[in-house]
């Protein structure tokens, strides 16, 4: 397929290591007003290999580097919490992240208890679907039939990590005593689920993501998905970003649509990011939409009349600007 090529080959252009940040160049057009991107490079914290985050983020790297002075890589990380306190430590200088993750770090919650982080938003972007998947063998046809299950929650400090706990309080179990849980990145769990030696997942990420399409057409009617709906009611008692979605059946080539919870995605940056840099980056996604399409179609979510929704956390000036523009 065309989008797969050119998903692969963006991702693979431009992902470096976990762990290689990069040093944000200072904007010499600071505080002038100009929208226009610096010399210099930076780095984009993404994501686990399997997941959207992965790949939108070494097409969001091309997209800079073939269209501003800037050089851009991206890098494959644990997702939302590692890449914000990744991001504050000056490890990378913009980051992909959950909006709940990102509350919790502007607000000093969870996470980030009595930490607040100084963080700003350059957009919000495309809904992350939460996608609970269990062996159709397991016994589980609820949250509250995970008790003494095998569960992978997530990347230890990722945002999947965060809802899937979260999920799992609001249904009454203690995750880490009522379940047997399994902090994996996704295409490890997605391999336990394989070989049977995980019983269900949670993730938490665009539609459709490949390592999910994976695993709903090498093992069909022998998983099935989970409805978790009858837990947002608690979850927006936790944070009010959390809000009922679906994934169509057509997703994953489901017999039926499944009713989720969504909780938007951000595109954040340190408080002291370069006003010229922000203002090109937000401009340029917008401008260049069409190509992010092309590297995965969860970019089409991608909207101005939603960008400036970040809140609780702060727009940054210079994508406030280019937004304007």
């Amino acid at each position: 397929m065309r989008v797969k090529a050119l998903l692969v080959a963006a991702a693979a252009a431009t992902l470096v290591v976990s762990g290689c940040g990069g040093k944000q160049v200072q904007d010499s057009q600071a505080g002038t007003g100009a929208c226009e991107a610096a010399d210099g490079r930076l780095t984009i914290a993404t994501g686990n290999t399997g997941g959207v985050y992965y790949v939108l983020g070494g097409g969001l790297a091309q997209l800079i580097s073939n269209n501003t002075k800037l050089r851009a890589t991206a890098a494959e990380t644990g997702a939302s919490v590692q890449n914000i306190q990744q991001l504050v430590a000056g490890d990378y200088d913009i980051a992909f992240t959950l909006a709940d993750t990102a509350a919790d770090a502007v607000q000093g919650k969870a996470s980030f208890e009595g930490k607040p982080q100084k963080i700003q938003a350059l957009s919000r972007i495309y809904p992350n679907s939460t996608q609970v998947v269990v062996r159709a063998d397991a016994g589980i046809n609820s949250v509250a039939d995970m008790r003494g299950k095998r569960i992978s929650t997530g990347s230890p400090k990722s945002g999947t990590e965060v809802i899937a706990n979260r999920v799992l309080s609001s249904a009454g179990l203690n995750p880490d005593t009522d379940i047997q849980a399994q902090r994996l990145a996704l295409g490890k769990a997605v391999d336990g689920m394989k070989s049977g030696t995980v019983d269900g997942l949670f993730w938490s990420g665009g539609l459709p993501t490949p390592e999910i399409t994976d695993l709903t057409t090498s093992l069909g009617g022998a998983v099935k998905f989970v409805d978790i709906t009858p837990q947002l009611g608690a979850m927006q008692q936790i944070s009010p970003v959390y809000e009922a979605s679906t994934i169509p059946a057509a997703t994953y080539k489901l017999p039926a649509d499944v009713p989720t919870i969504a909780v938007p995605n951000l595109l954040v940056v340190r408080e002291d990011f370069p006003a010229g840099n922000a203002c090109a980056i937000t401009k340029l996604i917008f401008d260049k939409r069409a190509d992010l399409e092309q590297v995965h179609p969860s970019a089409k979510e991608i909207t101005k009349d939603s960008a400036a929704k970040t809140d609780p956390i702060p727009l940054h000036p210079g994508a406030q600007q280019g937004l304007a523009g």
